[in-house]
């Protein structure tokens, strides 16, 4: 069967939902869970190898039915609820009225109080943390582009499904997802030098890293974080 890059595979495939992805900066094959999208993404280095990746995904069916069935349910954006900020839990109140959303510290913590009801609600709260992301992840990338004298790039803020950032160095692009500002500030700053490093290699090899350590240290806690905390992160909002 001839496989291709982005084909969707029915549950009798591999055993789970799936989609394949050919990713050139692969260095074997591999299986990660996508969360949100409720589906295991097999990845291979090559559009040649994509039959290699499926037949060693249902060598692995019980696995990927194991961390799809740990999904973290949706936590909607309400009142009420309470989401991370910068690694600290900060609770969400209704002040009634059209008024942004703005962040204060209370003797209880930090809160978000915005205007607002139902989808206006949680919109103007997801525009004040994308606001929040975009302000100290650019901080953090100029940071990191001075310290490597590196040129400016453009930053951009997205929702990505599944990556955290990514790095076009051909155009001096990098793109964040906006829900790595609710990890705790060292994780946010990880990723900021995870992707400028980029610029300097754009491959995952060992001189690679050796930038990133060069510009956070030990980057292995930060991975971690992401790894075991992103699906709760990617749930915010659904």
């Amino acid at each position: 069967m001839q496989y291709r890059n982005g084909q969707r595979l029915p549950p009798d495939a591999v055993g789970v939902p799936a989609r394949l992805s050919v990713n050139p900066r692969a260095r074997r094959l591999s299986i990660r869970i996508d969360g949100r999208a409720g589906e295991a993404v097999l990845v291979a280095p090559t559009e040649r190898k994509l039959g290699e990746v499926v037949a060693f995904a249902r060598t692995k069916a019980g696995w990927m039915r194991e961390r799809l069935a740990e999904r973290v349910e949706g936590a909607p954006l309400e009142p009420g609820a309470t989401i991370l900020l910068f690694g600290r839990e900060t609770r969400l109140s209704a002040t009634g009225g059209a008024g942004a959303a703005r962040l204060i510290e209370a003797a209880d913590g930090p809160v978000i109080q915005s205007g607002g009801e139902g989808e206006a609600f949680s919109r103007r709260v997801e525009n004040l943390i994308k606001r929040l992301a975009r302000q100290v992840l650019v901080e953090r990338t100029e940071h990191h582009l001075s310290t490597l004298g590196q040129r400016p790039v453009k930053v951009s803020i997205a929702d990505t499904k599944s990556r955290w950032g990514s790095c076009s160095p051909h155009n001096r692009t990098i793109r964040y997802s906006w829900r790595v500002i609710m990890a705790p500030p060292a994780v946010a700053d990880y990723l900021a030098a995870h992707e400028v490093a980029h610029l300097v290699h754009a491959d995952h090899s060992p001189a690679y890293w050796s930038v990133v350590h060069r510009l956070v240290g030990d980057h292995r806690p930060f991975r971690k974080w992401l790894r075991d905390n992103g699906p709760a992160l990617h749930a915010v909002g659904r």
